[in-house]
């Protein structure tokens, strides 16, 4: 990526690609920000090192990064505020231009190159990221018994909160829709509003570095028939998208099998009211389907779709592998729904019934 980029080194600040390029480490302290504190800095010959303050740099070795892997640069938090004195440092160790993933002093921004290196998951980001789908599938496993009727919005959203956090997972997505406010918002923030009957539960789930995104519907009691309906049709366009996602397919033309799943199932507009995901990993979607998007499927790329019919919606996120799309964040226990593509099975998760325990 350097070579085609004609530059001497890459300098990174965000807490994604901290993550990435130290396998899972963090710089993140602000949670608020993309940036983190300390960065990271690769030559064009190779050479990698860890740029942070004094207040830093200690904890970053001793607990996030190893001095074995990334050289040490410490500079002073009072000179830090200075952007000339960590370009200054970098420049002692590296020749020619620089390129950078925030547009920092005296660098050309390159994220989109520096996203592209990270669609391609390595196999140990691979074996991370099932381990973060198996918990944080198993921790809305977990949430259900510990459900009662009457709870608000944000109350069932603390609790899922805390589910994961017992697997050292940080939910940066937290969405929950009691009843009505399903069908009246795709991203419905948790609210006082009380859980009757329906519910949904959408959670994006950080572990080093990695993020998965699954939701699950929930009925208190039977299940409305044409709430299953709907989210059997939704489960159609799912196994539509699975189908699709092969290495080569463009953005647009997984939009495309979209659509024409939609109008299978005599909803055509509601391809009109929310993205349907698409392409993830650092971030809860690196991009989404679109009907103008050019971005490609990659080899061992991950992918969280997420198609919606108002009042419900299905999510997983998945690996792309030689047989195809791997879920990695199945629910053990919890209904599924088999919908058949292009002559293969899938599954999505369908809707759980308090009353019966299970769903098809």
């Amino acid at each position: 990526m350097l070579a085609a980029e004609n530059l001497g080194g890459v300098l990174l600040n965000t807490q994604r690609n901290f993550a990435w390029l130290s396998g899972g480490g963090s710089n993140g302290i602000d949670l608020s920000g993309e940036n983190g504190a300390g960065f990271l800095f690769v030559t064009a010959k190779g050479k990698r090192y860890v740029i942070a303050n004094n207040i830093e740099i200690g904890r970053l070795l001793a607990e996030e990064i190893s001095a074995e892997d990334f050289e040490p640069v410490e500079i002073g938090w009072q000179a830090e505020k200075d952007p000339k004195v960590a370009i200054d440092a970098i420049k002692r160790v590296t020749g020619g231009d620089i390129g950078s993933d925030t547009g920092f002093p005296e660098t050309r921004w390159i994220e989109p190159s520096i996203a592209s290196c990270r669609f391609e998951l390595l196999p140990s980001e691979i074996d991370r990221f099932r381990d973060l789908g198996r918990a944080a599938g198993g921790a809305l496993g977990s949430v259900i018994p510990r459900l009662d009727i009457g709870m608000t919005e944000k109350q069932i959203a603390r609790i899922v909160r805390d589910e994961l956090a017992r697997d050292d997972i940080f939910s940066v997505v937290t969405l929950v829709a009691a009843d009505d406010r399903i069908a009246k918002y795709r991203h419905p923030i948790p609210t006082d509003n009380v859980w009757a009957n329906t519910l949904l539960v959408v959670v994006c789930a950080r572990r080093q570095g990695l993020v998965a995104s699954l939701s699950r519907m929930i009925c208190a009691g039977d299940i409305p028939e044409d709430l299953q309906r709907r989210t059997e049709a939704c489960a159609k366009v799912n196994a539509a998208l699975y189908a699709a996602t092969f290495v080569g397919a463009t953005s647009s033309q997984l939009y495309s099998a979209a659509a024409a799943a939609y109008a299978e199932q005599d909803f055509s507009d509601e391809i009109n009211k929310h993205h349907q995901g698409g392409a993830c990993g650092y971030r809860t979607r690196d991009w989404v389907a679109h009907p103008d998007g050019g971005e490609i499927v990659r080899p061992h790329q991950a992918f969280a779709w997420n198609p919606s019919i108002t009042g419900t919606k299905t999510e997983e996120t998945a690996i792309l592998g030689a047989e195809g799309l791997e879920i990695i964040t199945g629910t053990d226990g919890f209904p599924v729904i088999s919908s058949f593509a292009d002559g293969r099975e899938y599954f999505s998760p369908g809707i759980l019934s308090l009353s019966k325990g299970a769903s098809a």
